[in-house]
């Protein structure tokens, strides 16, 4: 059994809160970005937040650190982005073993340092896995439905380099996120379950898909119902929700995951909904509530935050949260 498994037994486990709201707040440059090795770059690279694990390491371990002196369980790689696919849109293809392999070291070394400092209080790194930004199963062109801009095989042999260049810096989980597209969830699912294969792996997959509005559905069209039954067959170590919701608009949504799901359920909400600057205007305090709600209910075995949630956030949603007790993960039945 994985450590983190008989943690989870016990407990629920706490996740980081949002790497790119803790980067936008250092406001930086395109000199930034580039720093000194790519300052001759050919293509703008302002706004390529995983390249910061390369040019700004030391802007990334201190996001890290602030998460994990509040209290963060398991942290998050800054490689939401770092597949072929998405970072075509730099010209940056070539860069994306460094990217994940750099970007899980950094993680792994703060990790540690702070399981050192508490051998009781073992910290892991999730490598993160962002959806690209393109879908298998929608045409972004209205004029030509059957139109796909990506298909499943092409999408497998990116996710299968970005998983080996983390599980080669050392991740604990791979961590598949913000999942609108289901049919790209799954070319991850089997990248990944095709790479453990071979190399032998023992690291865990955690799901979190993301419901876009009130209607309850993915992007592509799914209930949450109808989402968990399409990737149950990777026998997760948790799925769940992020990003795209509030805490409160994300409340039925996550118990009907708890109702339905027989592994670990995970939510990690956006700071309430964007205002119309961008912003999100949930505070700790209330945010910690909503969630605190969540944990009572008996609906979670692990909490975080997405979008807008800073270390303070994460510390209010900890102080509230610690003492509950984890969801009961119910037997299968056939």
């Amino acid at each position: 059994m994985h450590k983190i498994e008989e943690l989870l037994a016990e407990k629920i486990l706490f996740l980081d809160g949002a790497m790119g709201t803790m980067i936008q707040k250092h406001n930086l440059s395109e000199e930034a970005y580039r720093g000194d090795r790519f300052a001759d770059y050919d293509h703008p690279l302002k706004g390529n937040n995983d390249l910061l694990s390369i040019t700004q390491p030391k802007i990334i371990t201190d996001i890290h650190h602030q998460f994990l002196e509040v209290g963060a369980d398991i942290i998050e790689t800054n490689t939401f982005n770092s597949t072929t696919v998405s970072m075509a849109d730099y010209f940056m293809e070539d860069l994306v073993y460094e990217l994940n392999v750099t970007s899980a070291q950094l993680a792994r070394e703060c990790a540690n340092h702070y399981t050192d400092k508490n051998p009781n209080k073992p910290r892991f790194v999730a490598g993160s896995i962002g959806p690209t930004n393109k879908t298998t199963s929608l045409s972004p062109d209205v004029n030509n439905p059957g139109y796909r801009a990506i298909d499943f095989d092409a999408l497998v042999i990116a996710y299968k380099e970005q998983a080996s260049a983390l599980a080669e810096g050392g991740v604990d989980i791979f961590l598949i996120e913000t999942v609108f597209d289901t049919l790209n969830c799954k070319a991850a699912i089997y990248a990944i379950l095709e790479l453990k294969e071979e190399k032998d792996l023992n690291i865990p997959i955690m799901i979190s898909g993301t419901i876009t509005d009130a209607s309850g559905r993915t992007l592509s069209g799914q209930t949450v119902e109808a989402f968990w039954y399409s990737i149950s067959h990777a026998n997760p170590l948790s799925v769940g929700l992020n990003c795209a919701l509030g805490a409160d608009q994300m409340r039925p949504f996550i118990k009907e995951l708890s109702d339905k799901a027989w592994c670990r359920v995970s939510a990690h909400p956006n700071a309430g909904l964007p205002n119309e600057f961008g912003e999100y205007d949930e505070t700790p305090e209330s945010m910690s509530a909503v969630v605190g709600e969540f944990a009572s209910n008996g609906f979670l075995n692990i909490v975080g935050g997405c979008c807008g949630t800073t270390p303070e956030h994460l510390k209010a949603i900890i102080d509230r949260v610690e003492q509950e007790k984890p969801r009961a993960v119910p037997q299968l039945m056939h």
